[in-house]
């Protein structure tokens, strides 16, 4: 049994859908390839994807601006 205070998705309201997987999958591979910075992480999203469900490039507004909207 996992205690309250340590449950990893206790703020997430719902599950998380086929693209933030998949974003999530992403980050998680530039990470491991030592990519740590917001310009780097936006240019490894544009080689690989996803590509932004409403744009055809990242920018790093356009990532700030879904991580705030993930997030809620």
């Amino acid at each position: 049994m996992t205690k309250p205070y340590l449950e990893p998705h206790q703020s997430r309201i719902h599950p998380p859908n086929d693209f933030a997987n998949r974003l999530g999958d992403a980050i998680e591979v530039a990470y491991a390839a030592g990519i740590h910075d917001l310009d780097g992480l936006v240019a490894h999203l544009n080689r690989s994807g996803p590509a932004p469900a409403d744009a055809d490039v990242w920018t790093t507004d356009r990532f700030v601006e879904l991580m705030a909207e993930l997030g809620q």
